[in-house]
């Protein structure tokens, strides 16, 4: 039984607060410069040259890519090998995020008492912590701040079984129609197919993290995502709004089965600004 300690895990989410805020993904970066190159608005086409420039400034002065930091989504893989000591695992995750904000100078964004007096409990926590357990001794740990301007145009459809694929196309179109220019496209579009309602939802939210540009490995829902894709870009919607052929970067779907009389999808958009960064101790 390999042992960790406490405090490690919270130097390690410190430092993936602030870095996650400060850095694009470098598979981000490259889909934004593409879209640049392909966008055939000149409004969408300088929007995403003055998203690009953000993020490499972001970068050199270690500053918040966006000012709206997120929520502390934070994804850990624990190995069922691994024992930590000196302190309890969510105690210690939260501590971090409570350092990294601070000493990185990030927005603290989350509130108590959310539907009454909405008091910012100042220092970014709680986290929304999601745990897998793992074979081995290794602990993997994903922060992904999460902006509101994205996590509000979530979207919970739970079609019927005869709604098929069909139903999904026109349902996902829908939710990024709808949302328009609130979630500062290009977006990410994050599905969840299948499950219950709370796990659909879950899996449109991690198939975020998967690189932008690598399909799913089921052939047939990959082809989905292609179509997706393409009918989102002709909306028009473009980036940040201006109008254009670039609406979403990419289009990544995750699936399990269902019951036999459920059809769950999940829609979760992803900002411009698709931060994560992820560690294994």
């Amino acid at each position: 039984m390999r042992e960790i300690n406490a405090h490690e895990i919270t130097a390690a989410v410190s430092e993936l607060c602030r870095d996650s805020n400060y850095h694009l993904p470098a598979d981000v970066l490259e889909a934004l410069k593409k879209a640049a190159k392909e966008e055939q608005s000149p409004a969408g086409r300088r929007a995403l040259e003055l998203i690009i420039r953000n993020a490499e400034l972001a970068a050199q002065e270690k500053i918040a890519i966006c000012q709206d930091c997120g929520v502390a989504v934070v994804y850990l893989e624990l190995g069922q090998d691994l024992h930590i000591t000196s302190g309890d695992l969510y105690t210690a995750v939260n501590h971090g995020v409570r350092q990294g904000y601070d000493t990185g100078f990030l927005r603290k964004s989350m509130v108590n008492s959310p539907y009454s007096s909405r008091i910012n409990t100042n220092d970014n926590t709680p986290a929304v912590i999601h745990t897998d357990i793992v074979p081995g001794d290794k602990l993997k740990i994903i922060v992904m701040p999460k902006g509101g301007g994205s996590e509000n145009m979530s979207r919970l459809f739970m079609l019927t079984p005869s709604s098929g694929r069909q139903g999904i196309i026109e349902s996902v179109v829908k939710a990024v129609d709808e949302a328009g220019s609130n979630p500062c496209p290009p977006v990410i579009v994050g599905v969840g197919i299948g499950g219950t309602a709370e796990k659909a939802m879950d899996l449109a939210k991690r198939s975020l993290l998967r690189r932008v540009g690598l399909h799913n490995a089921d052939s047939e829902t990959a082809e989905l995502e292609k179509e997706l894709l393409k009918r989102i870009n002709a909306l028009g919607i473009g980036p940040q709004g201006y109008g254009g052929t670039v609406t979403a970067l990419a289009v990544n779907i995750e699936i399990l089965p269902a019951h036999i009389a459920s059809l769950p999808l999940a829609v979760n958009l992803q900002c411009h600004a698709a931060r994560h960064r992820e560690a294994i101790l």
